[in-house]
């Protein structure tokens, strides 16, 4: 890999391509509640298209291990294999009940790092919090949520009763909820996936000025990519729920599984491409639009060796795309 000039721009484009491609897959399926009918549909297409993209990549974070996922599972081969060789952090559809359901804020996405520069996060909870660029520096998870807040603010020149803190509403919460409440902020409740409101925490026009709480670790490494992008923040703490989950900390090299993981911890290098296409409609992105015998994606894609963001609207032929979409009676 050159690496003065890190990624080559124009994979940028190609993963893209990739989260377009499980957006239009899973959209179909989209408030008929199969989750596991989307997530399948939506992990079929990305693999598809990514062993078109030249890279020699490895899954880092996927699906599950081999023996529980038979695509895009860690450790599984991505791409034509020749160089550059990077790692892969995918969530092909990350909010399944919300695309069941028929709800806001399901995405398809991915991050592309150098080769060893994605932490390998296990498949267990995370305490997260998440801001944009003007308050990198002013938050600690060690910190108490109505301090973070107070220190958000001011660097955000806002009062605390004009932020909007998004937390998954789950009775894990609901400590956090009564403190931000008690704070005075206002929070957004949402029913799953935390990658996209995270990410859009960095975006000054999304409506979200912090993401808090606990959600999912391989979520966790996907957002602090996104985040690296932009220049935002992000810091978390692993959450084990049992004996089980330390084992499986300490297997991939965590051997403090309380230790603060600040961004140089999730995401190693500042080579890092971040893309996101919206399935339903969200605070970001829009969701997918089926017009016929076209259909029209919304898409974020984001380059971190230059910190350059592109949003994409694409309109797709779908009748050259049968693998990608297929009709529903």
């Amino acid at each position: 890999m050159n690496v003065r000039r890190g990624m080559e721009r124009e994979l940028a484009l190609e993963f893209v391509r990739v989260t377009e491609a499980a957006a239009l897959a899973s959209g179909r399926l989209m408030g008929r509640g199969d989750k596991e009918g989307a997530d399948a549909a939506a992990v079929n297409a990305m693999r598809i298209v990514f062993d078109t993209v030249q890279i020699d990549g490895v899954v880092v974070i996927g699906e599950g291990e081999m023996d529980e996922a038979p695509m895009l599972y860690i450790g599984e081969r991505l791409g034509t294999g020749v160089p550059p060789l990077v790692d892969i952090a995918v969530d092909p559809l990350e909010g399944t009940n919300i695309v069941a359901k028929g709800l806001t804020g399901a995405i398809s996405t991915l991050a592309v790092a150098e080769r060893g520069c994605l932490l390998n996060a296990p498949d267990m909870y995370m305490d997260k919090i998440a801001v944009g660029p003007k308050a990198v520096g002013r938050i600690s998870l060690d910190l108490p949520p109505e301090e973070n807040l107070r220190e958000v603010a001011r660097a955000l020149d806002k009062d605390v009763a004009d932020l909007t803190v998004v937390i998954l509403d789950r009775p894990r919460h609901n400590d956090l909820i009564a403190a931000v409440r008690q704070a005075g902020a206002r929070i957004k409740l949402i029913t799953d996936g935390d990658v996209a409101p995270a990410v859009a925490a960095a975006f000054e026009d999304s409506g979200v000025d912090i993401m808090m709480g606990i959600g999912g670790a391989p979520e966790g490494v996907l957002a602090a990519a996104a985040l690296r992008c932009v220049g935002g923040e992000m810091q978390g703490r692993l959450w084990p729920e049992d004996d089980d989950d330390v084992a499986r900390a300490k297997k991939i090299g965590i051997t403090d599984v309380h230790r603060l993981l600040t961004m140089d911890d999730l995401v190693r290098s500042e080579d890092v491409i971040f893309a996101a296409s919206g399935i339903t409609d969200g605070d970001l992105l829009q969701g997918v639009r089926y017009m016929g015998h076209t259909a029209k994606t919304h898409s974020l894609v984001m380059r971190g060796y230059t910190g350059t963001i592109r949003f994409i609207e694409a309109i797709h032929r779908l009748d050259k795309k049968p693998h990608f979409v297929k009709r529903r009676v």
